[in-house]
This record gives C-alpha cells, sequence and structure tokens, in this order.
C-alpha cells in the first residue's frame, strides 16, 4: 500500500494527475502500471477535461481509446455528483462512443470499464450479432457509457431503448473506417438525436474530405492535434522488421509455408482479401501441420469468440483473417503480421503492421508480393518513409539448416533440464553395447524426424528479382500524376437486384458487402443506384465471392439476388 501510495504521489507531479485527472483513476492507472501518459493523451486530456470538442488524427496503438475515455469518465464522475438520479428509473447512457465492428466495440467497452472501476461506472457493449434481449435486458437496469456500432444503436434508438437525449459526451472512434464500411448515415442520424450542447470527440486515423466535413457539421471550435507513430531514430533499427517476398500467384502457399517454417512465429496474423480465401489458406495450413483459426464476417459472436479465445490461449498460433473482421483486435503476444496480397492502400498497410511493435516488444510484417504488386510496394514505402526488405523465398537448403538449427537449440536446451538424469541408466546400458558418439547421433536423429525436421519441402520454387527503378526523371514525372480512384486492381460490375423503390441507398450496398463478403468498405467503388437496382465495382478477384455471399440476403428485409452485369460483360 505504501508503495501504490509513492507511486501515485509521483504521478500527482509528472504524470496523469498532472493533467487534471479524478485522483480516484490516477490511483486506479497506478494500480494497471501505467507511468507517463502518451503523446496522444497528454494532448487530449487537458482540453477534453474542459469540455472541448476534439478532433485527432491517430492511428492504433497511440493510446486513443484512453485519451478519450479518461476524460469522458472523469467528467461523468463530476456530473454524478451534483444530479440526483430520478426515483425508480434508471438513468440513460450519458455518454455514446460509436466504433466501426462488433470486435472493437467489445475492446473498447472492456478499456472504459476497467478505467471506470474506480467510480462505479456501468458500461454496455452493442453490436449486431449479439441477441437483441441480452442487450435491452442490460439496458432497462440502466447504463452510463454504451459502446456501439452505428447500425444496432440505431435500431435501439428506434426501438426507445437507447434515450439519445440524455447523452452528453459522443465518441466517434476510427470514424474513418465506419465511413468506409456505409455507417455515413447511421452516423448523421444519430448526431441530429443528441443534445446541441453535447462534447463530441473524432478519432481517425486518416483526414479525407468526408470525415472533415462531418466535424465541420457537427463539432464546435474543436481543438485539433495529429499524433504520429513514433519515428525511428537514424541508425536505429525499427521495432517492426519489414520484409517482402516475390512471389508468383501459384506458388504463394508454398512460400508463405516456408517462411513461417523459418520464422517459427509465436502467433501470426495472416491478412487475406475474402472470406473465401480465409477458409481455404486455413484448411491448406491446417493441412500443412500449423494450427491456424479463421476469422472473417461470415462467422457467429460465439465462432469469433472460441477462435479468439483458442488464438490468445495458444493453442492456435496462426490467425487467419480478413480486415474486416480483425479490426479492434489487440493479442498482446502477437509476434508477426503477415499480407498474403499487398494492401491496395499504404493506410490499410500502416493499420495491420501496427498490431506489432506496440509497447516496445519487437515485431515482423512480412508481405507476399506478386510482380504486379511491386509498384504498390513502392508507393507505402513512400507514405511511411520506411524501406520494406526485399527477401528471397527460402529455399530447400534454407529450411533444411533452419530445422538443424531448431534441433539444436532443443538439445542444448534438455542438455540443462534436470529431467535427463532418468536416462541415465539406458545410456549406461546402451553405451556397453556401442560408441558413445553413435549413441548421441542416433538420438540426434530421432529428436530430428520429431521436429519434422525430415519433412519434404515442397514444390520449386522460381526466383524473382524486384524490377529495376526506372530512370530518375521518369520517376519524378509519375510521382506528381495523381492517381485515379479506379486505378489499380481491375475490377468487375455486379448487378444487384433492388434500387431506390426499395429504399437502398450507397450505406445499404457497402455494409451488405462488407459484412457478408468481408471486403473492405474501401474496395467497393463504383456504386449505382436505379429505381429497381444497383449497380457496384468490386476487385475482379474477389467478386465470385462477393456474388456467392450476397446472393440471398435481406436488404431493407427484401431478398436480393446478385451476378455479374450483363451489359459490360463483367470486366473493366
Amino acid at each position: 500500500m505504501a508503495e501504490l501510495m509513492e507511486a501515485v504521489a509521483v504521478m500527482e507531479e509528472t504524470g496523469f494527475a498532472a493533467l487534471g485527472l479524478d485522483g480516484r483513476l490516477v490511483e486506479m492507472l497506478v494500480g494497471l502500471g501505467y507511468e507517463e501518459p502518451t503523446p496522444i493523451q497528454r494532448q487530449a486530456i487537458p482540453p477534453l477535461l474542459l469540455g472541448r470538442d476534439l478532433v485527432g488524427r491517430a492511428a492504433t496503438g497511440t493510446g486513443k481509446t484512453a485519451a478519450f475515455a479518461l476524460p469522458l469518465l472523469h467528467r461523468l464522475a463530476a456530473a454524478a455528483s451534483v444530479a440526483a438520479p430520478v426515483k425508480g428509473r434508471p438513468r440513460p447512457p450519458a455518454a455514446l462512443i460509436l466504433v466501426p465492428t462488433r470486435e472493437l466495440a467489445i475492446q473498447v467497452a472492456k478499456a472504459v470499464e476497467r478505467y471506470g472501476q474506480p467510480l462505479s461506472v456501468r458500461v454496455l457493449a452493442v453490436y449486431g450479432g449479439q441477441a437483441m434481449h441480452e442487450q435491452l435486458r442490460v439496458l432497462d437496469r440502466g447504463v452510463d457509457v454504451v459502446v456501439a456500432t452505428p447500425g444496432r444503436v440505431l435500431d435501439h434508438v428506434r426501438r426507445g431503448s437507447v434515450k439519445l437525449d440524455a447523452v452528453t459526451s459522443v465518441v466517434l472512434d476510427e470514424a474513418d473506417e465506419m465511413l468506409d464500411m456505409g455507417f455515413a448515415e447511421d452516423i448523421e442520424a444519430i448526431l441530429a438525436g443528441t443534445q446541441a450542447g453535447r462534447q463530441t470527440m473524432l478519432f481517425s486515423a486518416t483526414m479525407p474530405p468526408r470525415i472533415k466535413a462531418i466535424a465541420g457539421k457537427h463539432l464546435t471550435d474543436p481543438v485539433e492535434i495529429l499524433v504520429a507513430r513514433d519515428k525511428v531514430a537514424a541508425g536505429t533499427p525499427p521495432r517492426v522488421r519489414q520484409i517482402a517476398y516475390l512471389v508468383q500467384k501459384q506458388h504463394k502457399l508454398a512460400a508463405l509455408g516456408r517462411v513461417l517454417d523459418m520464422e517459427s512465429p509465436a502467433a501470426a496474423l495472416i491478412f487475406c482479401k475474402t472470406r473465401t480465401e480465409v477458409e481455404d489458406l486455413a484448411e491448406a495450413l491446417g493441412a500443412r501441420g500449423y494450427r491456424p483459426e479463421a476469422l472473417h464476417g461470415g462467422m457467429s459472436q460465439d465462432q469469433r469468440d472460441r477462435v479468439m479465445r483458442l488464438f490468445r490461449a495458444g493453442k492456435a498460433n496462426l490467425l487467419v483473417a480478413t480486415d474486416v473482421a480483425a479490426r479492434g483486435l489487440d493479442v498482446e503476444h502477437l509476434t508477426h503480421v503477415v499480407n498474403f496480397h499487398v494492401p491496395g492502400e499504404a493506410e490499410a498497410y500502416i493499420h495491420r503492421i501496427g498490431r506489432v511493435g506496440r509497447a516496445g516488444r519487437e515485431g515482423v510484417a512480412i508481405t507476399l508480393a506478386e510482380p504486379r504488386e511491386q509498384s504498390q510496394l513502392r508507393n507505402i514505402e513512400r507514405a511511411t518513409g520506411q524501406r520494406i526488405e526485399m527477401a528471397r523465398v527460402p529455399t530447400a537448403v534454407d529450411l533444411r539448416a533452419r530445422r538443424l538449427d531448431v534441433t539444436s537449440t532443443a538439445l542444448k536446451t534438455a542438455i540443462g533440464e534436470a529431467e535427463v538424469d532418468r536416462f541415465r541408466a539406458m545410456l549406461d546400458s546402451l553405451s556397453g553395447e556401442h560408441e558413445l558418439k553413435d549413441i548421441a547421433l542416433a538420438a540426434i536423429k530421432l529428436l530430428h524426424q520429431a521436429k519434422g525436421g525430415d519433412a519434404e519441402e515442397g514444390e520449386d520454387i522460381p526466383v524473382m528479382r524486384p524490377e529495376q527503378p526506372r530512370n530518375h526523371d521518369r520517376n519524378d514525372r509519375v510521382d506528381r500524376v495523381p492517381q485515379r480512384r479506379n486505378s489499380g486492381p481491375r475490377m468487375t460490375r455486379i448487378f444487384i437486384s433492388l434500387g431506390r423503390e426499395a429504399g437502398i441507398g450507397p450505406r445499404d450496398l457497402v455494409g451488405a458487402i462488407a459484412n457478408e463478403s468481408g471486403l473492405p468498405g474501401s474496395d467497393i467503388r463504383g456504386i449505382e443506384i436505379t429505381d429497381r437496382f444497383s449497380l457496384v465495382d468490386v476487385p475482379e478477384d474477389a467478386a465470385e465471392h462477393v456474388i456467392e455471399s450476397l446472393n440471398g440476403a435481406r436488404l431493407r428485409g427484401r431478398k436480393v439476388n446478385v451476378r455479374v452485369d450483363r451489359q459490360e460483360g463483367g470486366r473493366r
């Protein structure tokens, strides 16, 4: 207890208490091992405590959850001390935090509940995929903070189970992702239903015009802060080692297997484009002896929870997922992130690799790039200001050497263990018939085989060499040419059998495609809506999966039919 009080005293001078936070929150932070505020916390907390609106540009892993949660809790506690609750009527939510996915809703709700424990704050995560009656039961008892996906909280608003008129604080977390997933209209409707004098906080990794438009319309004289990830000092190796392997599409699975064998990750998150690809890759990796689990938008919440329990417990060491399904996941022991394809946008790459290398931990980001994707790698390097090492796919010789190294390490570890003494009698018996050297060699052989050292190396993988950069003058001209929105991957136009007469809007189409297929909202383009049908452009290599996932689904209560658009032939 004395040590805790001493730590609180130190923090009062230099840490969170110096920012003006409630003493109970400061004591809680000390108990959790928090010492100094992160840059975003140091910049955001003081103005938020004063009730100012705020726009924060910050990536995942910068500490932004605490940056908005702590002042929110501080102000809730202050308001509760002067506002007497109405007898027999549960107090409606005073704070609403909007997030893009159920995973992030769960994660943020747990964090807010943990921070707010000394204040007895009641927190509820509200998201699709969970039984409505369970959420209604908790809401009936009264909650202080609702952390929700926009669509589900709007359902509650329409039912009357969530009252927005009492909300004094609204947080839009990962606002760019919410807009990419088609939640713009839902967000507008929610904000329109809250009181004019509320405090509004908007956090986004990027700040495109549509985010600025929301801030301009719904925030009042906001404080603006920009917090980038810590840049690596010159001559200092980055915490995240970034590697790319150039490999043809048909050899990707074999290349991934070799890379995983060489890296031996304790826990790796492998990103794929579509739900079908996630399932196929997880199945293929399982057949090769790995312990993978799949995670995508087509799974029930119980299935997703089971997968995450296995992964966090170390019973699965590979998690194969889509971007949407993995949004908000934070796994402490994650050592590797693998891009099975080069992400189409630098921001997606930054989000992905930001899941390793947190809190001073080292991590590895691996990308399998096809020859046609080399320009995307260079775009990512320019956007991040960091070099991605181009490496050669491990050969059969590399694998054999690596497996021998694994065997050698296992032997060295076993030699120092006390349990080897129980085999001494066996050694004495064998040494009467064989040379010690022969016995040792036989034991090494058995260990090597047990660890898979004699496994087949698989198919030959052609060596791919990176293309040489073009001459300097031409590169300069190309870099200055603005990229068109529909440049990049080939697109396929799909026909959807519902349009304006069915009440369909862009939000419905993007949300349905993203939720049913796992395709990121940023990959859905060229939306055209007529009275009776809609047309949407999706990446060519994902079109078949999108059609399969969406066919038979319901939009606005009506079953939808989906196919390749016949007039265009499907190719662009």
